[in-house]
């Protein structure tokens, strides 16, 4: 837990999995972020819906301020540079605005790319074709 505020009447402190939640909804409020990752997994990435907000966002604190590292997927053909420019400033501006704690950094890392629909339907396609070739001329 994070201690924020400390007053004659007590402290308050917040949860990481509010903290989490709170990044996680700035992300994804953020156009051209497809989803948040779990992490690389056996060389997948695991794409997390609403439920999983907090998942994908590792919190690194000390007493007043939080470091944050956040693990997204971008859609095809964004500018990935603003894009994390725009995510980095989103979570801060949040955080800080909501819980009231310092945030020192946000770490963004890009773990993946959303193809759009046709596209992937496309190289499937492109992928099974050339199987047939080869099964073809075996």
């Amino acid at each position: 837990m994070l201690e924020t505020n400390r007053s004659e009447l007590g402290i308050m402190k917040i949860a990481d999995e509010v903290l989490g939640i709170v990044a996680g909804i700035a992300i994804l409020e953020v156009e051209g972020v497809a989803a948040m990752s779990g992490g690389l997994v056996g060389g997948i990435a695991e794409m997390l819906g609403r439920k999983n907000l907090s998942k994908g966002i590792k919190l690194d604190k000390s007493e007043q301020e939080l470091e944050i590292e956040v693990n997204i997927i971008v859609e095809f053909a964004v500018n990935i540079p603003r894009l994390t420019g725009e995510v980095q400033r989103q979570v801060v501006e949040r955080v800080e605005k909501i819980t009231g704690a310092r945030v020192a950094a946000v770490n963004v890392n890009i773990e993946g790319v959303h193809l759009p629909e046709e596209e992937r339907d496309t190289g499937e396609e492109e992928q099974l074709e050339k199987q047939s070739d080869k099964k073809k001329y075996s």
